[in-house]
């Protein structure tokens, strides 16, 4: 019975998006109609959240891979495709700035 519920509340809650309150609540609920005893309870809530947690961790990922993804295919620069440019322009400056202070020390002499 404790396995028939465990499946049922993970496949028919909808077990990624539960929430520890809607999950404690569903155990005092089937404690309260005498399906699951205390300690089962407890068990029950620890192990759901646990699922929930893996589930959306790997939901987190996935949806972070495809995002990844389309950004590249869409060719949008990353932040660290903007930082490195940045970084290139700061060189040129530095670069240029160096070449016009030896120019200018060049024509003072």
């Amino acid at each position: 019975m404790k396995e028939l519920l465990k499946n049922i509340a993970y496949t028919g809650i909808g077990a990624a998006f539960l929430t520890k309150e809607k999950i404690e609540t569903l155990k005092d609920d089937l404690i309260a109609q005498g399906k699951i005893k205390e300690d089962e309870g407890k068990q029950f809530v620890d192990e759901l959240v646990k699922k929930t947690d893996s589930i959306k961790d790997s939901l987190d990922l996935k949806i972070s891979q495809i995002i990844e993804d389309k950004i590249k295919a869409l060719d949008i620069p990353t932040n660290a495709d903007l930082a490195d440019l940045r970084r290139q322009v700061e060189e040129l400056q530095i670069a240029l700035n160096k070449e016009s202070e030896t120019e200018q020390s060049n024509t003072t002499t």
